[in-house]
Order: structure tokens, then C-alpha cells, then sequence
């Protein structure tokens, strides 16, 4: 479980003090949902800059030059490739089709290893799943909604990315991850993260004056979101996971997955203010991690609880 977020500033009007405001209050309340990395990217010249350290965000400056009109952030939960190599952490950086991008990831991919053996993509000091991401774009030679809508449709498991390209155009690729956009039109401002609640206290901290008009983003959705504020979407068909034809098989986890297990439900609980004890009814019941904080991001996890009850008292 970890978070994505930013921004694009299209019409300029937010001050450059405000929207570092904005970004540090992102990234700190998207610390509920991974505290082992903190990182972020922006166009400077034409340029992807990108800045990542292996702390928890509040221990984190986050700073973009004046002028900067567009960024993506993360905070990790690390899954796979440890946050103690810087390397493994989000944004990560690419090029294609001449441009330069970074690609942030929530979520977990299954099928990594198996698509660069299939593929012949370039072996990598990298570990984490993420950066599959990044080889296929890199692969189609493009960084468009064309080249995303392949990746999409070639990772299995479950995502929200977020790109940026070198021309500040910004990218939202939403499978069954939460994701969540909103409009400032009277400041021409619109900004992401991964729930609700981390738009709220962000835009809440960082005093931008402005009606917020939220802006439908659905599954299995491509958001091409142009530097001068204006939109356009298309469609992709989504892999089913492996997970679902996993074999039924007697399996017991060791303690450290049990432990990284605890702390995943934990966090969920804490980001949502979800009480444990529901939480732990729904997992028992069939559902899964992922599943349950969608229903949260939703808002349809009290209308799951009450077909629980309906089975028995907890």
C-alpha cells in the first residue's frame, strides 16, 4: 500500500510559496499509506528532475524551483526492493519517443520477471516490481495514451500510475487502485493523490482559496491531463491478477510475512479511520486487502459490513 500524488498548476495563479505548501501537505498526509520512501519529480528546461530519499515524508524537504507547473509525488510501502537502495524507490525515470518522463506506482505487479524474460527487456539493478512500468514504455518507444494502454494492458496485478512527461503533460492510469482528482477552477489548478482524506487535509493546509469540483476517474482509465488544463480519456482492458488462479494449496507464512501483513492492515485502518475489528470481519468473510480499501475509498464499506452481519455477530 502506498500513495501517489501532485498536481498541475494551468493557470498560474497559485503562488510559488502556496504550492510548496500544498506538495509538503500531500506528501505528509500521504504518509499514512507508506512511511518507508518519500519521492517526487518536476520539469525544469525541458527536464525531468527527480528526488527520492529513503525517509518517512515529514522528514522529508520537498522543494521545486519557481515556475514549476506540474509534479508527482509517492510515499512507500515497501513491497519489493528495499527502500535502503535509493534506486528502488519512486518516481522512477525514463525515455522515449524523444521525451523524458517519470512514473510513480501504487499497487503491486505479479508478472515482472516473467515480461522481461518474455520480452528480452534489459536486465536491472532495480528490484521493485514498479519499474516494469517504465521497460515497456521505454519498449513502445512512446509516452502517450496509445504506449500507456499497452502497459496497462500487459502488467498484471493491481495499479494507479501516475506519469509525467517532459512537456508537463501529466498522466493518470487508474486500474482498481483508489485514485481521486480534483478541479480548482478559479485558481486553474487540479490535484491528485490516492484518497479523499489526503485532498482534504493537504488542500485544507495549504489555504488555497478555491470551490473544488471532484473529477470522475474510473476504472480502467487513462487521464491525459494537458499543460494547459484541458483533458482527454480513453480505455483500457485490465489483465486479471494471477492471484485468482492461484492453487489451493496449504500454505503458512513466516513471521515476517505475517508482521509486513499486520502492518499493511494497520496502516489501511489508520488512513481511513476504519476500525480494526470490521476490517479483520471483511478479510475473514473473502475479501482482500485491496478490495476492502476500494470499498473504503468508495464509501460502500458499510453496505459490505452489513452482509458480514447479516452471517454472524462480531
Amino acid at each position: 500500500m502506498c500513495a501517489v500524488f501532485g498536481f498541475l498548476d494551468y493557470g498560474k495563479k497559485v503562488s510559488a510559496r502556496t504550492l510548496k505548501r500544498l506538495l509538503q501537505a500531500l506528501s505528509v498526509a500521504a504518509e499514512c499509506r507508506g512511511r518507508d520512501a518519500t519521492g517526487m519529480s518536476y520539469v525544469k528546461r525541458g527536464k525531468i528532475v527527480t528526488f527520492k530519499k529513503a525517509k518517512p515524508a515529514h522528514k522529508v524537504k520537498l522543494y521545486f524551483p519557481r515556475g514549476t507547473t506540474a509534479v508527482i509525488g509517492h510515499t512507500r510501502f515497501t513491497t519489493q526492493g528495499s527502500e535502503k537502495h535509493n534506486y528502488n524507490n519512486h518516481p522512477f525515470e525514463g525515455k522515449a519517443g524523444g521525451h523524458s518522463f517519470a512514473l510513480a506506482h501504487n499497487g503491486v505487479l505479479y508478472n515482472d520477471v516473467k515480461l522481461r524474460r518474455e520480452q528480452g527487456l534489459p536486465e536491472t539493478k532495480i528490484e521493485t516490481d514498479s519499474y516494469i512500468a517504465v521497460q515497456l514504455l521505454e519498449q513502445q518507444d512512446a509516452v502517450d495514451e496509445e504506449s500507456l494502454r499497452y502497459m496497462a494492458e500487459t502488467v498484471a496485478g493491481n495499479f494507479v500510475f501516475s506519469i509525467l512527461r517532459d512537456d508537463n503533460t501529466l498522466f493518470l492510469v487508474k486500474g482498481d487502485n483508489p485514485l481521486t482528482l480534483w478541479h480548482l477552477p478559479s485558481v486553474g489548478l487540479l490535484v491528485y493523490a490516492s484518497t479523499d482524506e489526503i485532498l482534504q487535509k493537504a488542500v485544507l493546509a495549504s489555504k488555497i482559496q478555491s470551490a473544488i469540483f471532484p473529477v470522475p476517474v474510473n476504472a480502467d482509465e487513462i487521464i491525459c491531463i494537458h499543460p494547459d488544463g484541458s483533458m482527454t480519456r480513453s480505455a483500457f482492458t485490465q489483465q486479471m491478477s494471477p492471484l485468482y488462479f492461484r492453487p489451493l494449496v496449504n500454505w503458512e507464512p513466516c513471521a515476517e510475512e505475517v508482521a509486513d501483513y499486520e502492518e499493511e492492515l494497520h496502516l489501511l485502518c489508520q488512513c481511513y479511520n476504519a476500525d480494526e475489528k470490521e476490517v479483520r470481519a471483511l478479510l475473514e468473510f473473502g475479501y482482500g486487502l485491496d478490495e476492502i480499501e476500494e470499498l473504503l475509498a468508495d464509501g460502500y464499506f458499510p453496505y459490505a459490513l452489513e452482509d458480514v452481519r447479516q452471517c454472524y455477530e462480531f
